[in-house]
């Protein structure tokens, strides 16, 4: 019973799709039709993208890249623009689940190496804006997170029409976030000791997760079939370290898996298909904005992309609901671990800035969502 209670603990969004997964097969027996339910382009290029990205941080790529920028810095100004840059850039390409696995720590071992004063300081405020920086950089294209992968896939948007959807969005928090750090930290010189540099990174294997990239992304632009992705990201990673395959986010690929049936049933009962559609028709960004902060925006995106063909507001409510709770996108939780962990006696703290910062940085997107997202 334990490691139950501590299953819906740690995984509790999967434990949901499963649980409502299983119950729509109550109502709906399973058949032929079930085959059709998932999405098997959206797992195939979400696994291979998570294990390449594995890849990457396993040879440390992500964190010499931080390493280097970091030891030009030469105020605590600079510091911060550098790591929230690195969060809300590297989230586009990396998505923000690993941006921010990978740089909070990080950074949390940097504010260490900085004054007291100023760790103490600036320590919550600088994580809580690398958490927003992830979810709002991610957004900007479809590898940025996974709900806009599987948007991507299936609005027929082309690449240039979805970065365009939604620059200005990204565009503005990039610029608050600029602003956030100008007020919080001042431009006095500080310097870091950082380690010594950790040698060059192995060419071969960096060579081989370039080009298992270059494949993921002829597979995101509908170039190279998803299957034959999946296959030779796999060979590949079982050819140069197997030990990859153990830390690719699995529950994911479940969770989606688990929604795709709910869905699909759900979409089979006539009296549910036509409420959830008189809901949300017409108000499919707000209804997806709303959802997000109940049950994340990922789940959101794939409950409500079974009722509505308006996928350009489900990509926006989707990706503007990651701000808000601190469930709205699950991403969130990885930075809120790390303090926990690390700082126990900031947790209160952390929630007060984060809750506080996001409700500031929607109002501002909102407004400009009220007053272009239509155009």
């Amino acid at each position: 019973m334990k490691k139950i209670i501590q299953l819906f603990k740690n995984e509790t969004v999967l434990c949901a799709a499963i649980v409502l997964a299983a119950a729509s097969m109550i109502l709906v027996h399973p058949d032929k039709e079930y085959l059709g339910y998932i999405d098997f382009r959206t797992i195939c290029i979400l696994f291979s993208l998570m294990a390449v990205m594995e890849g990457f941080k396993t040879i440390g790529v992500f964190s010499r890249t931080a390493e280097r920028l970091l030891r030009t810095a030469k105020s605590l100004r600079s510091i911060l623009v550098i790591l929230v840059s690195l969060c809300f850039f590297f989230s586009m390409l990396i998505t923000n689940d690993v941006a921010l696995i990978t740089f909070v720590p990080f950074t949390v071992t940097i504010f260490g190496m900085l004054n007291k004063e100023a760790s103490s300081r600036l320590l919550v405020p600088t994580v809580v804006m690398e958490t927003l920086a992830a979810n709002l950089g991610s957004m900007l294209t479809p590898l940025g997170n996974p709900q806009n992968l599987y948007l991507y896939g299936i609005s027929g948007l082309g690449l240039g029409e979805f970065i365009l959807l939604l620059l200005p969005y990204a565009l503005l928090a990039f610029v608050l976030l600029m602003i956030w750090i100008f007020i919080a930290a001042d431009r006095s010189k500080t310097t870091v000791e950082l380690p010594e540099n950790h040698g060059i990174i192995a060419v071969v294997p960096l060579a081989v997760y370039i080009l298992l990239f270059a494949v993921c992304l002829l597979s995101v632009a509908k170039v190279l079939h998803f299957a034959v992705t999946a296959a030779i990201v796999l060979i590949a990673v079982l050819i140069t370290d197997r030990s990859i395959l153990k830390r690719v986010d699995y529950s994911l690929l479940l969770t989606f898996a688990g929604f795709f049936i709910f869905i699909g049933n759900m979409g089979r009962i006539n009296a549910v298909n036509s409420f959830i559609r008189s809901i949300i028709d017409g108000n499919e960004f707000l209804t997806a904005l709303a959802a997000s902060q109940i049950i994340s925006n990922v789940p959101a995106t794939l409950l409500l992309s079974g009722f509505t063909d308006n996928c350009r507001q489900l990509i926006l409510g989707t990706d503007i609901g990651g701000l808000g709770t601190l469930i709205a996108s699950m991403a969130s939780l990885i930075s809120f671990k790390c303090i926990a962990k690390e700082k126990p006696d900031s947790k209160k703290h952390y929630f007060i800035v984060f809750t506080a910062a996001n409700i500031v940085f929607l109002l501002f997107i909102l407004g400009m969502y009220f007053t272009i997202g239509n155009l």
